[in-house]
């Protein structure tokens, strides 16, 4: 399985490979960038973050062979609510509690979002956390990944990997506010959590600079908790630089607790550290890529948590995967007509028509040479073999989504949506490569019903599709 950690300029990635002993052999990466790949949670350019993505697999001194990726995101990918759950409620109810919740804090229809729920607490109080990641953010991570041929197996939130890094120091009887702070090169970032999740999904970040201490950004952190009523009660440190950090001294210099991470893992994970192989005894760098470890964690324990639970539930562009109810009404009225029409066929046929006079059974026609029709080629390849991208140039929405449906029936195989550079095109627009140029006529025979004909151009060879088509305003 392959944990991939996607942020603003940052990629950072464990491979594990399971060994037949049960343990797991660790290839790992970690690189922030100049270019910026993220923003506001939401992917900049497809191909970009693909290509970066394909460096960090390659840079791997082991083959990565393993196409399922389990996908950590920035807290800023997902709309975040969480509640308290009152101990009357019946656990039938529970469900509607939660989203009625949600959807008086999302800013986007939760019809249209994967969801995931946390849970944590004791019998008598439980919180609940409950995540959102919209069908566009969603899909465009799952464009970037497919250029590459990555398949998503499973969605985290960073908030929850790193909550699961240091959860099992948390005790039922103490309800503690804590800081989970990341240090890096430039920059010190953290997430505010209690004892039962995710308190507030806004990331902390201060920049570091050489004039500046992190004990001053953390007190100065300290502080502005404080006068939001807000008192901590202790401090994580991660991240690098935090390796030569002593505990005790930190702690006197910010005035709270420090739990620095190198210690806990060793502490209360030791049963993963040991199950990781790596190769020429390599250290682990755990406080380099602390959420994909944090991933991995969360994964073994916590397999009930899915963003693909229940899918989309928006009807609105053909992607509903919850069970539907059958129409009784259309269905019996469908059959009584099947029955009439056949009845009245029946009828039909045992009335005997009277005979027409052949007036030309006396014509002889000459023998005439029938041309021999020429063959459409068959192409050389499965039309589920093609990668194929949809991109809307008519300005419709959800056209692109439609037309992959309309494609996907046809028995195309793997296709991605997206918008075109603009939607003034008039006429579809068809580039292929010239391999691939024989399913020209095919494709042009599956879209009859919804077009004439389109503009065909030839498509590079260095494209990471074989076919690109641009849906103009002429498609039906």
């Amino acid at each position: 399985m392959l944990y991939l950690f996607l942020d603003k300029q940052t990629i950072k990635l464990i491979f594990l490979k399971k060994t037949i002993l049960g343990q797991q052999e660790v290839s790992f990466f970690e690189k922030k960038y100049e270019s910026v790949f993220l923003e506001n949670g939401r992917i900049i350019n497809s191909d970009l973050l693909a290509s970066a993505i394909k460096e960090a697999i390659t840079s791997s001194p082991d083959k990565i062979n393993d196409s399922s990726v389990f996908l950590i995101l920035p807290q800023e990918s997902f709309y975040f609510v969480r509640t308290q759950v009152p101990p009357d409620i019946a656990p039938s109810a529970m469900n509607s509690f939660i989203e009625d919740k949600a959807r008086s804090s999302f800013p986007q229809d939760l019809n249209d979002c994967l969801t995931a729920t946390f849970t944590r607490g004791t019998e008598t109080e439980k919180t609940i956390s409950f995540f959102g990641l919209a069908r566009d953010i969603y899909e465009d991570f799952l464009q970037a990944l497919s250029l590459i041929d990555l398949k998503v197996q499973s969605i985290l939130p960073e908030t929850l990997a790193y909550f699961k890094l240091f959860e099992k120091t948390l005790r039922n009887e103490k309800k503690e506010n804590i800081l989970y702070i990341n240090i890096g090169d430039k920059y010190v970032s953290g997430y505010l959590y209690d004892s039962y999740g995710l308190l507030d999904n806004k990331r902390f970040q201060a920049e570091l600079t050489p004039d500046t201490k992190i004990e001053e950004i953390v007190k100065t952190k300290i502080t502005e908790l404080a006068s939001s009523q807000i008192k901590l009660n202790r401090i994580i440190l991660s991240g690098q630089p935090s390796e030569t950090i002593r505990q005790d001294t930190f702690t006197k210099s910010v005035g709270v607790w420090t739990n620095p991470l190198k210690r806990i893992v060793p502490n209360f994970y030791e049963e993963y550290l040991k199950m990781l192989i790596i190769e020429g005894k390599k250290a682990f760098p755990l406080l380099s890529i602390d959420v994909c470890f944090g991933g991995f964690i969360f994964s073994s324990e916590n397999k009930e948590f899915s963003f693909f639970k229940n899918g989309f539930k928006s009807h609105k562009r053909g992607l509903n995967l919850t069970k539907t109810k059958l129409p009784t009404k259309q269905i019996l009225l469908f059959i009584g007509s099947f029955i009439l029409s056949f009845l009245l066929f029946i009828l039909v046929s045992k009335i005997k028509l009277p005979k027409m006079p052949n007036l030309f059974s006396k014509v002889k026609p000459s023998p005439t040479s029938i041309p021999t029709p020429t063959p459409t080629p068959t192409p050389a390849f499965k039309k589920s073999d093609l990668k194929i991208k949809v991109l809307n140039g008519g300005g419709v929405k959800g056209k692109a989504t439609d037309v992959k449906d309309i494609l996907t029936k046809k028995g195309y195989g793997e296709i991605i949506t997206g918008n075109a550079d603009n939607f003034d095109y008039l006429k579809t627009e068809v580039q292929i490569k010239e391999s691939f140029s024989q399913i020209s006529s095919v494709l042009n025979k599956d879209l009859e019903d919804y077009l004439s004909s389109f503009k065909q151009t030839v498509l590079d060879s260095s494209s990471t599709a074989d076919l690109i088509i641009i849906i103009g305003q002429d498609f039906k």
